[in-house]
């Protein structure tokens, strides 16, 4: 089986980090299935599930989960993919992390504190 060359694998990492912000699940989960690891990081340490959540994918965040992903995993600044959806204020979102078992004091800021400061405590 031919390997791909690390310029190759840098392009799939960003073609699937471009779908996870599009929402486009089926093709993401194409990705995955076919060996693509689920909790893939781009060079900021974004995950896919982390991208999806931020921009308001939740059917994308929910087969990301299915299939694995961690959603309590931190980007390089500190930041889980919970946080970044009650910032954004993406309640669906917000919601399926939230029936995953997200660690609600995960993160920096932690999704506890994220909550407070945006005004949606009620969410959690």
């Amino acid at each position: 089986m031919n390997q791909l060359t690390p310029d190759q694998t840098e392009r799939v990492v960003a073609i699937a980090m471009d779908l996870a912000r599009a929402g486009d699940t089926a093709q993401l989960t194409e990705f995955v299935e076919h060996g693509l690891p689920v909790n893939v990081t781009d060079a900021q340490s974004n995950t896919l599930l982390m991208l999806a959540a931020y921009h308001g994918h939740a059917d994308t965040v929910r087969a990301l989960l299915r299939l694995g992903a961690d959603p309590d995993l931190p980007n390089d600044r500190g930041q889980v993919a919970l946080a970044g959806a009650l910032f954004k204020g993406e309640d669906a979102v917000v919601a399926v992390l939230v029936e995953a078992g997200a660690d609600l004091d995960s993160g920096t800021p932690t999704a506890r504190e994220a909550a407070t400061m945006f005004g949606r405590a009620h969410l959690l």
